[in-house]
Protein backbone atom coordinates (compact mmCIF):
# COMPACT_ATOMS: atom_id res chain seq x y z
CA UNK A 1 0.00 0.00 0.00
CA UNK A 2 1.18 3.50 -0.87
CA UNK A 3 0.17 6.34 1.43
CA UNK A 4 0.83 10.06 1.14
CA UNK A 5 0.18 11.71 4.49
CA UNK A 6 -0.27 15.49 4.67
CA UNK A 7 2.36 16.08 1.98
CA UNK A 8 3.53 19.61 1.24
CA UNK A 9 6.08 20.01 -1.56
CA UNK A 10 7.64 22.72 -3.69
CA UNK A 11 10.86 23.78 -5.37
CA UNK A 12 13.73 25.75 -3.84
CA UNK A 13 12.47 28.96 -2.24
CA UNK A 14 9.25 29.22 -4.20
CA UNK A 15 5.87 28.75 -2.48
CA UNK A 16 4.77 25.10 -2.25
CA UNK A 17 2.80 23.79 -5.22
CA UNK A 18 1.34 20.94 -3.13
CA UNK A 19 -0.08 21.68 0.32
CA UNK A 20 -1.22 19.18 2.95
CA UNK A 21 -2.27 16.41 0.52
CA UNK A 22 -3.15 12.90 1.65
CA UNK A 23 -3.80 10.04 -0.76
CA UNK A 24 -3.86 6.25 -0.54
CA UNK A 25 -3.37 3.61 -3.25
CA UNK A 26 -4.25 0.15 -2.01
CA UNK A 27 -2.72 -3.16 -3.13
CA UNK A 28 -3.80 -3.88 -6.70
CA UNK A 29 -5.90 -0.72 -6.81
CA UNK A 30 -6.04 1.76 -9.70
CA UNK A 31 -6.49 5.34 -8.50
CA UNK A 32 -6.96 8.29 -10.82
CA UNK A 33 -5.82 11.76 -9.77
CA UNK A 34 -7.87 14.21 -11.81
CA UNK A 35 -7.20 17.94 -11.93
CA UNK A 36 -6.46 20.91 -14.18
CA UNK A 37 -3.03 21.79 -15.52
CA UNK A 38 -0.83 23.61 -13.03
CA UNK A 39 -2.47 22.34 -9.85
CA UNK A 40 0.57 20.32 -8.72
CA UNK A 41 -0.40 16.83 -9.91
CA UNK A 42 2.99 16.10 -11.45
CA UNK A 43 4.84 17.25 -8.34
CA UNK A 44 2.68 14.97 -6.22
CA UNK A 45 3.36 12.09 -8.63
CA UNK A 46 7.11 12.68 -8.30
CA UNK A 47 6.82 12.67 -4.52
CA UNK A 48 4.85 9.40 -4.69
CA UNK A 49 7.55 7.85 -6.90
CA UNK A 50 10.33 8.91 -4.48
CA UNK A 51 11.74 11.29 -7.09
CA UNK A 52 11.07 14.49 -5.13
CA UNK A 53 11.46 14.93 -1.40
CA UNK A 54 8.49 16.70 0.21
CA UNK A 55 8.95 19.70 2.44
CA UNK A 56 6.75 18.07 5.08
CA UNK A 57 4.44 15.11 5.52
CA UNK A 58 5.26 11.47 4.88
CA UNK A 59 5.29 8.86 2.15
CA UNK A 60 4.56 5.42 3.59
CA UNK A 61 5.04 2.19 1.64
CA UNK A 62 3.59 -1.00 3.13
CA UNK A 63 3.42 0.65 6.55
CA UNK A 64 7.03 1.85 6.57
CA UNK A 65 7.80 5.59 6.24
CA UNK A 66 10.19 6.47 3.41
CA UNK A 67 13.31 8.21 4.74
CA UNK A 68 15.51 8.53 1.65
CA UNK A 69 14.79 9.77 -1.85
CA UNK A 70 15.95 9.34 -5.43
CA UNK A 71 19.25 7.44 -5.70
CA UNK A 72 19.67 7.42 -1.91
CA UNK A 73 16.54 5.34 -1.41
CA UNK A 74 17.21 1.61 -0.92
CA UNK A 75 17.17 -0.32 -4.18
CA UNK A 76 14.17 -2.39 -3.07
CA UNK A 77 12.16 0.82 -2.78
CA UNK A 78 13.41 2.41 -6.00
CA UNK A 79 12.65 -0.66 -8.06
CA UNK A 80 9.17 -1.03 -6.59
CA UNK A 81 8.04 1.88 -8.78
CA UNK A 82 7.64 2.17 -12.52
CA UNK A 83 7.05 5.71 -13.79
CA UNK A 84 5.87 7.01 -17.15
CA UNK A 85 5.98 10.77 -17.69
CA UNK A 86 3.94 13.02 -19.95
CA UNK A 87 6.74 14.12 -22.27
CA UNK A 88 8.83 11.17 -23.45
CA UNK A 89 11.44 13.38 -25.09
CA UNK A 90 12.28 14.98 -21.75
CA UNK A 91 12.51 11.64 -19.96
CA UNK A 92 14.58 9.74 -22.55
CA UNK A 93 18.32 10.08 -23.04
CA UNK A 94 18.64 11.24 -26.69
CA UNK A 95 21.91 9.34 -27.07
CA UNK A 96 20.41 5.91 -26.40
CA UNK A 97 18.91 3.54 -28.91
CA UNK A 98 15.46 2.38 -27.92
CA UNK A 99 16.77 -1.06 -26.97
CA UNK A 100 19.24 0.55 -24.55
CA UNK A 101 16.59 2.92 -23.24
CA UNK A 102 14.38 -0.03 -22.31
CA UNK A 103 17.27 -2.02 -20.85
CA UNK A 104 18.75 0.87 -18.86
CA UNK A 105 17.15 -0.07 -15.48
CA UNK A 106 18.27 -3.69 -15.85
CA UNK A 107 21.86 -2.65 -16.45
CA UNK A 108 21.74 -0.12 -13.62
CA UNK A 109 20.69 -2.84 -11.18
CA UNK A 110 23.24 -5.40 -12.37
CA UNK A 111 20.85 -7.61 -14.32
CA UNK A 112 22.56 -7.52 -17.71
CA UNK A 113 21.95 -11.21 -18.33
CA UNK A 114 18.19 -10.57 -18.44
CA UNK A 115 18.41 -7.83 -21.09
CA UNK A 116 17.85 -9.76 -24.37
CA UNK A 117 14.84 -11.78 -23.21
CA UNK A 118 13.18 -8.99 -21.25
CA UNK A 119 13.63 -6.38 -24.00
CA UNK A 120 12.20 -8.74 -26.60
CA UNK A 121 9.24 -9.56 -24.34
CA UNK A 122 8.41 -5.92 -23.65
CA UNK A 123 8.95 -4.80 -27.23
CA UNK A 124 6.13 -7.11 -28.25
CA UNK A 125 3.99 -6.12 -25.26
CA UNK A 126 4.06 -2.38 -26.01
CA UNK A 127 3.70 -2.76 -29.77
CA UNK A 128 7.17 -1.79 -30.97
CA UNK A 129 8.55 -3.52 -34.05
CA UNK A 130 12.13 -4.87 -33.82
CA UNK A 131 13.41 -2.47 -36.50
CA UNK A 132 12.67 0.49 -34.21
CA UNK A 133 14.98 -0.74 -31.45
CA UNK A 134 18.13 0.44 -33.20
CA UNK A 135 16.79 3.98 -33.57
CA UNK A 136 17.35 6.90 -31.24
CA UNK A 137 14.58 9.14 -29.86
CA UNK A 138 14.85 11.76 -32.60
CA UNK A 139 14.31 9.02 -35.21
CA UNK A 140 10.92 7.86 -33.90
CA UNK A 141 7.52 9.43 -33.27
CA UNK A 142 6.24 10.61 -29.90
CA UNK A 143 3.97 7.57 -29.73
CA UNK A 144 6.79 5.13 -30.50
CA UNK A 145 9.03 6.77 -27.94
CA UNK A 146 6.32 6.69 -25.27
CA UNK A 147 5.87 2.97 -25.96
CA UNK A 148 9.58 2.52 -25.26
CA UNK A 149 9.28 4.60 -22.08
CA UNK A 150 6.43 2.40 -20.89
CA UNK A 151 8.53 -0.69 -21.59
CA UNK A 152 11.35 0.87 -19.54
CA UNK A 153 8.91 1.48 -16.67
CA UNK A 154 7.85 -2.18 -16.72
CA UNK A 155 11.24 -3.77 -17.24
CA UNK A 156 11.96 -4.37 -13.52
CA UNK A 157 8.45 -5.74 -12.90
CA UNK A 158 7.39 -2.95 -10.51
CA UNK A 159 4.49 -3.41 -8.11
CA UNK A 160 3.41 0.22 -8.30
CA UNK A 161 2.95 2.10 -11.56
CA UNK A 162 2.72 5.87 -11.73
CA UNK A 163 1.51 7.25 -15.05
CA UNK A 164 1.76 11.03 -15.10
CA UNK A 165 -0.31 12.26 -18.07
CA UNK A 166 1.07 9.27 -19.98
CA UNK A 167 -1.36 9.64 -22.89
CA UNK A 168 -1.62 13.45 -23.06
CA UNK A 169 0.55 13.87 -26.18
CA UNK A 170 -0.68 10.78 -28.04
CA UNK A 171 -3.34 10.02 -30.62
CA UNK A 172 -6.38 8.08 -29.46
CA UNK A 173 -5.30 4.69 -30.83
CA UNK A 174 -1.81 4.86 -29.26
CA UNK A 175 -3.27 6.06 -25.96
CA UNK A 176 -5.72 3.14 -25.91
CA UNK A 177 -2.92 0.67 -26.72
CA UNK A 178 -0.73 1.91 -23.86
CA UNK A 179 -3.58 1.84 -21.35
CA UNK A 180 -4.35 -1.72 -22.47
CA UNK A 181 -0.70 -2.68 -21.97
CA UNK A 182 -0.72 -1.29 -18.44
CA UNK A 183 -3.91 -3.17 -17.63
CA UNK A 184 -2.56 -6.43 -19.05
CA UNK A 185 0.50 -6.03 -16.84
CA UNK A 186 -1.62 -5.25 -13.77
CA UNK A 187 -3.85 -8.29 -14.30
CA UNK A 188 -0.79 -10.51 -14.58
CA UNK A 189 1.07 -9.09 -11.58
CA UNK A 190 -1.45 -7.44 -9.24
CA UNK A 191 0.40 -4.13 -9.46
CA UNK A 192 -1.16 -0.93 -8.17
CA UNK A 193 -1.62 2.18 -10.33
CA UNK A 194 -1.69 5.91 -9.75
CA UNK A 195 -2.83 7.53 -13.00
CA UNK A 196 -2.53 11.31 -13.11
CA UNK A 197 -4.37 13.37 -15.70
CA UNK A 198 -7.04 15.86 -16.66
CA UNK A 199 -9.06 13.60 -18.98
CA UNK A 200 -12.19 12.88 -16.93
CA UNK A 201 -13.51 10.18 -19.28
CA UNK A 202 -10.22 8.28 -19.50
CA UNK A 203 -9.57 8.19 -15.76
CA UNK A 204 -13.11 7.15 -14.88
CA UNK A 205 -12.97 4.28 -17.37
CA UNK A 206 -9.46 3.25 -16.43
CA UNK A 207 -9.43 3.46 -12.64
CA UNK A 208 -11.26 1.85 -9.74
CA UNK A 209 -11.81 5.29 -8.23
CA UNK A 210 -10.92 8.85 -9.15
CA UNK A 211 -9.86 11.64 -6.81
CA UNK A 212 -10.76 15.15 -7.99
CA UNK A 213 -8.16 17.75 -7.07
CA UNK A 214 -8.01 21.46 -7.87
CA UNK A 215 -4.81 22.15 -5.94
CA UNK A 216 -6.37 22.49 -2.49
CA UNK A 217 -5.75 19.90 0.21
CA UNK A 218 -7.34 16.54 -0.50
Amino acid sequence: MLELRAVTAGYDRHPPVVRDVSLTVGPGEAVGLLGPSGCGKSTLARVAALLHRPDSGAVVLDGEPVRRWRHRAPRALRTAFGVVFQQPRLSADPRLRLTDLIAEPLRATGRREAVPERVAELTAAVGLTPDLLTRRPHEVSDGQLQRACLARALVLRPRLLICDEMTAMLDASTAAALVATVETYRRATGASLLAVGHDHTLLHRWCDRTVHWSGAAL
